[in-house]
């Protein structure tokens, strides 16, 4: 299994932007699809943005497509989240995830994912 410990989260006016970061360790990191989920207060964690092992394949949610970015650097065990436009909805505790689930085509269900970082909290106001 990897462990991930998430970043950059914080406060920022709607209509701004936050790059999320999440750094791996462990073996094989190349190997695992990644994702971030998100969890809103009294809500269910939900499903944001997944890429598979090499990058080539990304998914979103319906929320933040065209607004948010997940991208993947292999040689830094690094996992990225490019929020921008974000809104008050997005306010939320980011988790990133990794799955050894999946090949060509990344997991988006939260079962899929057996490793989970703590948390990175982002507050949009307005």
């Amino acid at each position: 299994q990897v462990q991930l410990v998430e970043s950059g989260g914080g406060l920022v006016q709607a209509g701004g932007s936050l790059r999320l970061s999440c750094a791996a360790s462990g073996r094989s990191f190349s190997t695992y699809a990644m994702a971030w989920f998100r969890q809103a207060p009294g809500k269910e964690r939900e499903f944001v943005a997944a890429i598979n092992w090499g990058g080539g394949y990304t998914a979103y949610v319906d929320s933040v497509k065209g607004r948010f970015t997940i991208s993947r650097d292999n040689a830094k065990n690094l996992v990225y989240l490019q929020m921008n436009s974000l809104k008050l909805e997005d306010t939320a505790v980011y988790y990133c995830a990794a799955s050894n689930t999946g090949w060509d085509v990344p997991p988006t269900g939260a079962e899929r994912f057996s490793s989970w970082g703590h948390g990175t909290q982002v507050t949009v106001f307005s």
